[in-house]
């Protein structure tokens, strides 16, 4: 069978197999309930949907360490037991098949929209600049006792994650999120021992591995999502990133996913239609010969040849799909069948060139996050190119505020 490489097993350093190569890359679900930050069935639904589906890793949209502090609306957050009975009937749906999955754990940073933040912390007190700017909450910067907090919290969310049933976690580090601000000099102005140097720049995310690992131990899975460069001027760069994914790999984490980009600089929102462009690709075989951790490359992949050539001749040793897998939730086991070849993803449009481009990576978000309820109220995929459609269901579901620019 031609595609038979994506179907192979893949082992972890610490001996934890998945099924295939195929990773479901973390989109926020926007699910949760809105006054308590708790999961519920639509996850649960979700999920059973996309592991029947045959993904091996199935990564969850980001899970907050602080109520006080979300990236978007719907986040769930975990601070404490008391979800514990749904939390354990999520991680049970997504096991389904022989799947895994893996909480991808978060915290926002400055990158706290004002439609659902009074507040916000960050390295240092440094805005969040350009278009955006307004949509979101000065920062304020945190003390030294906050950031130890912070570490337990990450420490707790990964120790609440295996005791629930799931099968490893993700730490976020990219997207501009509090991980990736700590990394970057242009959002970490620091002068004690996690800001200056690089080495003092990571010692942030290097506590919360060692606190996490702490209370999983050894065998449980534990993964990064890092960014390639954010893309700015004076931000973290690919040589930084470099000397990062080294240092974790050295200290144990095991699975990479490489990612690129924040807020004010996005990589990937405009992934759309029947071209291919894969990327980072070119960055993570530089990774490779440096490194013996797995890598993850998320983005951009359509067809089902490059797919196979990234694992095959790249090394790259799984596939990240994000919005293909909400539109085709069956896409590894049609690919299996020999059932599909390729992808394609909708341009959807206003009827305005002007708003559309005003809107800009909105419109996909909000589309996507539409489809995702969809398949978590056990309704079929509704494809289309009306992009009204999609801004009128954010606005339904978290209100006028909620139109501001969000993450995966």
């Amino acid at each position: 069978m031609e595609n038979q490489i994506l179907f192979t097993p893949l082992k972890l350093k610490n001996g934890a197999v998945i099924k295939n190569r195929f990773l479901k890359s973390a989109m926020s679900e926007g699910m949760a309930n809105s006054k308590t930050n708790s999961p519920n069935e639509l996850h649960v639904n979700l999920y059973k949907k996309w592991a029947n589906g045959g993904t091996g890793l199935l990564i969850t949209g980001n899970v907050m360490i602080d109520r006080q502090a979300l990236g978007e609306p719907g986040n769930v957050v975990i601070e404490d037991e008391r979800d514990m009975e749904m939390l354990k009937k999520w991680a049970e749906a997504g096991k389904e098949n022989n799947i895994h999955i893996w909480m991808q754990i978060n915290h926002p940073g400055k990158q706290a929209p004002k439609s659902v933040a009074k507040e916000s912390v960050a390295p240092s007190a440094i805005e969040i600049q350009g278009d955006l700017k307004s949509g979101f909450v000065k920062p304020r910067e945190l003390t030294k006792d906050e950031i130890k907090n912070l570490i337990k919290r990450f420490g707790k969310a990964a120790e609440i994650a295996k005791k629930s049933g799931f099968t490893g976690v993700q730490i976020h580090g990219a997207h501009g999120y509090l991980i990736s601000q700590f990394l970057s000099s242009a959002d970490n102005v620091r002068n004690d021992e996690y800001g200056g140097s690089i080495e003092n720049r990571m010692r942030f995310l290097v506590d919360v591995y060692n606190e996490m690992r702490e209370k999983v131990g050894k065998e449980f899975p534990i993964g990064l999502k890092i960014n390639s460069s954010d893309f700015s001027n004076n931000g973290f760069t690919e040589e930084e990133s470099i000397i990062v994914i080294k240092k974790m790999s050295e200290i144990g984490v095991d699975l990479i996913e490489i990612s690129g980009g924040n807020y004010e600089n996005s990589k990937m929102l405009s992934e759309r239609g029947n071209n291919e462009k894969v990327f980072f690709i070119d960055y993570a075989k530089k990774v490779l010969s440096l490194i013996d951790t797995p890598i993850v490359v998320t983005g951009g992949f359509k067809k089902v040849e490059t797919m196979q050539k990234a694992i095959e001749k790249e090394k790259i040793s799984m596939i990240g799909i994000a919005r293909p897998i909400v539109i085709y939730p069956n896409l590894p086991n049609e690919i299996k069948e020999g059932h599909i070849s390729s992808v394609s993803l909708e341009r959807l449009t206003t009827g305005f060139r002007g708003l559309d481009k005003k809107l800009g990576g909105l419109i996909g978000l909000s589309y996507y996050e539409q489809q995702i309820r969809r398949l978590a109220e056990n309704k079929p995929v509704k494809i289309h190119k009306n992009a009204w459609s999609p801004l009128l269901f954010i606005i339904l579901y978290h209100g006028k505020n909620a139109l501001k620019l969000r993450r995966r």
